[in-house]
């Protein structure tokens, strides 16, 4: 899984968001990882829904279009629960409490930016993955 940064006019604003991209990242999502930590963040595309079963923790969702555009937020999704939207093409999913040190605002632009080769390794080995 590649890392790297959200960005909201260059400004750094979650320094590790791991990018699921493929069917089985994906599908995967953060099942039997470890929790998202403050910072971090696991941006799905294309995902318009995700839902939080078998997960022992709640997760903020950021919604986006497909230039990035933010359309929609859910703050404290519990387990067990599905939240969705149906314009969106991506998906971020935060830690809990997430949502009020970001402030997004509906039609802001947020990007997601590559890590960096030698920052790279550091972050895949947070998320459990081989460098």
């Amino acid at each position: 899984m590649r890392c790297g940064t959200l960005r909201r006019d260059g400004e750094v604003l979650l320094h590790s968001v791991w990018r699921a991209d493929t069917w089985w990242l994906r599908l995967r999502g953060l099942l039997g990882r470890a929790p998202l930590r403050a910072g971090q963040g696991l941006l799905i595309q294309p995902c318009n829904s995700v839902h939080t079963f078998a997960m022992g923790y709640p997760l903020d969702l950021l919604f986006f279009d497909r230039d990035g555009h933010v359309l929609e937020w859910r703050e404290r999704v519990r387990p067990w629960r599905g939240a969705a939207c149906l314009r969106a093409h991506a998906t971020l999913e935060l830690a809990e409490d997430s949502l009020q040190a970001l402030q997004p605002v509906r039609g802001e632009r947020l990007a997601w930016w590559p890590a960096e080769p030698s920052t790279a390794a550091s972050h895949a080995a947070l998320a459990g993955e081989s460098p």
